[in-house]
């Protein structure tokens, strides 16, 4: 018979499996002093980040950073990268944005303006820079009063009536007609300031003649095309009403890529082209007897001009060349871009893909060529694309359809003629 174990002998051989098992537990539950590297990196994919909030402070700050975007059927057609700034993205819906920004804080910084004190700014424009200012007035708290020529399409006076805007509606005159409409603003505002009975004061904006035009896109569109083409184009088109654009984004844009060409897209009527190629401002349509209308003599709106503007003149040295864009040409590059690309633009849009297209070709594949994207074609029903018409007819354009719409007509709202037979097939 075996000898029965002592109790001194059981509870120690208790105490030791008990210590086994700690020891044991805490081994397996906490992390190795010596961890394996590649169960490390395994670990790690399964980190989550940090939630980060992405908030705009109301709608000042959503402005800027609009997408760069690669015209695919202009790019394939050229063998050149052609780049639209889609500034018809903005809040405002238009690069407008910008500048009406820029115009009120920088008043606001000089005392000329206070929120919510019954202050009104003025400003003569043909719609955009209106609504810009506008939508910002409301936001930022302020009253707006837009003078615009009354040729223009009747969908910009109606948007401004709907943002709250007062809008004076005059006819089309030159610069030294005192009720032209940028004269008009001017002294609309000087009214406001100068009566007793109306609570504020009056601000005219200048876009035309204002620094801070050009210094909005001297301190932004320009910075953003600059990196987001990482530091490489070749080219850079734009057109000119004020002159703002092409100035502030040469005048940023210049001195980092001294190679860079700066190109004017022009429309008709419009004395910039001349102004650029031979130094004077002067149009053949300015002779007398031969213009359709007072301004500019082209249905093309928000370009072109026949005087001399600060904004302009800031940076005309830096602008190396000029294409004249006929009103046939930028229609049919307006259908052309709904029809290859989808995309839908206004007519200063249009003016500045020809221009950029031409400028493509002649330099050659293989080059950068960056433009603005201004606004959408949804301000421009009533006449640009009343004129330019609808997008389809059993026939596809080619981009021949755009350079040589003088000749052949393929920016109306007509078959061309040489269409004629195929349009017949699809009962046109």
């Amino acid at each position: 018979m075996d000898k029965p174990y002592s109790q001194t002998l059981l509870l120690t051989g208790g105490v030791l499996l008990g210590i086994t098992a700690t020891l044991t537990a805490q081994k397996l539950l906490s992390p190795s002093s010596t961890p394996d590297p590649r169960r490390r990196r395994r670990s790690s994919f399964f980190i989550a980040p940090q939630p980060t909030e992405d908030i705009r402070n109301g709608l000042e700050e959503c402005i800027g950073n609009t997408p760069l975007i690669r015209i695919k059927s202009l790019s394939d057609l050229t063998g050149c990268e052609i780049l639209g700034k889609a500034e018809f993205l903005e809040p405002g819906g238009s690069v407008k944005d910008r500048v009406a920004l820029q115009l009120i804080r920088s008043a606001e910084s000089a005392g000329l303006l206070s929120p919510h004190s019954g202050d009104k700014i003025y400003e003569g424009t043909v719609g955009s820079t209106g609504v810009s200012l506008a939508i910002l007035c409301r936001a930022r708290g302020y009253l707006a009063h837009i003078c615009m020529p009354s040729d223009q399409s009747i969908e910009k006076s109606s948007l401004l009536q709907k943002l709250g805007a007062e809008v004076s509606l005059v006819p089309p005159a030159p610069i030294v007609d005192t009720n032209q409409f940028v004269n008009r603003a001017r002294a609309l505002a000087r009214q406001h300031t100068a009566s007793p009975e109306i609570p504020g004061r009056g601000y005219f904006a200048d876009q035309f003649e204002n620094d801070q035009n050009w210094r909005a896109h001297y301190e932004s569109t320009g910075p953003e095309i600059f990196r987001q083409c990482g530091e490489r184009l070749d080219a850079f088109v734009a057109g000119a009403g004020t002159g703002g654009t092409i100035s502030g984004c040469a005048r940023y844009l210049k001195p980092r890529l001294p190679g860079l060409k700066v190109v004017l897209a022009d429309p008709p009527g419009s004395g910039l082209y001349n102004r650029v190629k031979f130094g004077v401002m002067f149009n053949l349509k300015e002779r007398e007897g031969t213009r359709r209308r007072q301004q500019v003599d082209t249905i093309v709106e928000g370009i072109g001009i026949n005087r001399v503007t600060h904004n302009f003149e800031a940076g005309r040295e830096l602008v190396d060349d000029a294409v004249q864009v006929s009103d046939e040409e930028a229609m049919a590059m307006a259908r052309f871009l709904v029809e290859k690309d989808g995309m839908f633009v206004g007519s200063s849009s249009a003016v500045n893909c020809v221009a950029a297209v031409r400028t493509a070709i002649k330099m050659g594949p293989g080059h950068r060529v960056v433009t603005i994207l201004c606004d959408s074609g949804a301000r421009h029903l009533s006449k640009f694309w009343a004129q330019a018409g609808n997008v389809g007819g059993g026939w596809e354009m080619t981009l021949d359809d755009v350079l040589e719409a003088d000749k052949r007509k393929t920016g109306m709202n007509s078959v061309p003629a040489e269409k004629t037979d195929d349009a017949l097939e699809f009962g046109v």
